[in-house]
């Protein structure tokens, strides 16, 4: 009986099975430890909380072919200039919010999430609000009391009271208008946003 090969022994297999497990490890935290570092706030796809002070727009960039977030002048938050901690703080209790009161259940934040809901990524700049001076309060009355401010454009479908506080409301939309702020590799696309008439 001739000789098995040392490539079609078990022992061999069972060699490389370690080796390639150890190795694709390693690969996943490298990769882990990278994303990181780029989606950290104040990073370059992920701008630092304090672009809440500024104007957020989404445009087209030719170079690049495809939609890119621009980032423009002072166009302060309900009136304010927030240091960068305020920001944060402001923010993060938005984010928070979102999370507790299960927002991605029927909406999609970042391409994360429910497809029964608007997509929120770019909701900061969505034409629906139809003026940039209303915006802010629409927004707020809109989340402290969505079934007396919603605009349902015709499907129906209205978002329910989840009795979000004023303070709540305020921090989710510091939490969009900051979202609207990140480079989603050109997501979503072909997006008409606010002030686009103004162009």
């Amino acid at each position: 009986m001739s000789e098995i090969p040392k490539w079609a022994s078990e022992s061999f297999w069972k060699k490389v099975a370690v080796w390639v497990t150890a190795g694709s490890f390693l690969i996943l935290v490298i990769l882990t430890f990278d994303t990181l570092e780029q989606t950290k706030a104040g990073g370059k796809r992920v701008p630092a909380y304090s672009v809440i002070n500024k104007k957020i727009d989404y445009q087209f960039d030719k170079k690049l072919n495809k939609f890119m977030p621009v980032i423009g002048g002072e166009e302060l938050l309900f009136g304010k200039v927030f240091t960068e901690e305020e920001a944060e703080q402001l923010v993060t209790l938005g984010k928070k919010t979102t999370q507790a009161k299960n927002c991605m259940n029927c909406h999609t934040l970042l391409g994360n999430g429910a497809y029964y809901a608007p997509d929120l990524t770019k909701a900061w700049l969505d034409q629906g609000w139809l003026t940039v001076d209303l915006r802010e309060e629409q927004m707020l009355k809109f989340l402290m009391d969505p079934e007396n401010n919603a605009r349902t454009f015709g499907t129906g479908r209205k978002m329910p009271n989840l009795n979000i506080t004023e303070a709540e409301a305020k921090g989710v939309v510091a939490f969009l208008k900051w979202m609207s702020s990140i480079d989603t590799n050109g997501f979503p696309y072909n997006f008409t946003t606010i002030y686009a008439e103004d162009d």
